[in-house]
């Protein structure tokens, strides 16, 4: 695998950066239920804080990524496409072969301590999810959540993971200096659906009790509702259900996002849609054929419903960049809307997320 030859890139593809990792990896299986199948590669990081490419859609200018390939396995994932940069497969093993970035919360602290570093917004999560099953062993998190609060650094995270719970006085803490938002993925809550497109994940239901959790112990929590599946989870009875699950769940909102197929992604998921649906395939060819997006009237009429169902069941939209200062759950929950959240009540366009 290419360690040392791996290098941070501009977007004309030039290095910009030394290799991202050390020459030498350490690598490791354990045989528990839990990790049975999946190969760990215990690497020492160059650097953590990743610029995001300025073509990007997303509304953050960087991240931080302690792991690359997710044990999650969801058959869309836009992140499959970076395991090819490790020479690494961007199928099963993106779900099962694990780089571990052992040295993030120092490197993390490091960096954050850094002059020419300005203390912009830092979102994690948005690749792969730093609460995958390997968090539990590696427990990297508490150490990057600790690093963040000790310079009051803005962040969020979004993530699948029910393991988010066991942080939650870091966040608390960290919320008390600093501007701290937290998002749960929740696309759909057809177990049926999930079990074949999500199967690494904690189930719908288990990530709704999160946000009740999380709600219960004064932090507010949105959801990104994503992705929405067309074909599969896009009924209006299906965006009714979810919708209505998130509000009960005491969301503070609800974005929600059309899938997405970008290279190494599409090829996946069409692998599994031949296999599962393969009567839809024509009809996905037809929808994609323009390229990694749904057609904007999809993405609009989804957005649309989303926010109708929402409003109807007392969920506001979020917007980009917003976060919400973790208070005590009396304040949280009867806080005033601010006037961009009010005004931004019947916007009919897809959304970003964080």
């Amino acid at each position: 695998m290419r360690w040392d030859e791996l290098r941070n890139t501009d977007e004309q593809g030039s290095a910009s950066a030394p290799a991202l990792f050390g020459a030498s990896a350490v690598t490791r299986t354990f045989d528990t239920p839990e990790f049975r199948g999946i190969t760990f590669h215990e690497v020492r990081a160059r650097s953590l804080v990743n610029r995001v490419p300025g073509a990007s859609r997303m509304p953050f200018a960087w991240t931080v990524n302690p792991y690359r390939g997710c044990s999650h396995a969801c058959v869309y994932c836009f992140a499959r496409k970076t395991h090819g940069y490790l020479d690494l497969d961007t199928g099963v093993g993106f779900d099962t072969q694990i780089v571990v970035k052992v040295n993030a919360p120092e490197l993390l602290r490091k960096e954050l301590s850094s002059p020419r570093w300005q203390g912009q917004h830092i979102a994690m999560g948005t690749n792969v999810d730093c609460y995958q099953r390997a968090e539990g062993r590696y427990r990297l998190m508490p150490g990057i959540l600790t690093a963040l609060r000790d310079h009051a650094h803005p962040f969020s995270v979004l993530t699948k993971g029910t393991l988010i719970l066991r942080d939650l006085d870091l966040l608390r803490s960290a919320a008390a200096v600093t501007d701290v938002g937290v998002n749960v993925s929740v696309g759909f809550t057809d177990e049926e659906l999930w079990r074949t497109v999500e199967p690494g994940t904690p189930a719908p239901q288990r990530r709704l009790e999160v946000i009740r959790r999380l709600a219960e112990h004064g932090i507010p929590c949105g959801v990104l509702m994503a992705p929405v599946i067309p074909f599969l989870g896009d009924s209006p009875a299906q965006l009714r259900t979810t919708v209505r699950a998130i509000a009960a769940a005491g969301a503070t909102s609800v974005t929600p996002l059309a899938l997405h197929l970008r290279p190494g992604a599409r090829e996946w998921f069409f692998h599994w849609l031949r296999r599962h649906h393969p009567g839809l395939v024509r009809h996905y060819e037809a929808l994609y054929s323009d390229g990694a997006y749904a057609p904007r009237w999809y993405q609009r009429r989804i957005t649309r419903q989303v926010h109708e169902l929402a409003a109807e069941y007392g969920v506001g939209p979020t917007g980009p960049a917003q976060a919400r200062r973790i208070t005590d759950g009396h304040a949280a929950a009867t806080r005033e809307p601010e006037p961009r959240e009010r005004a931004g009540e019947n916007r009919c366009t897809q959304l970003t997320l964080l």
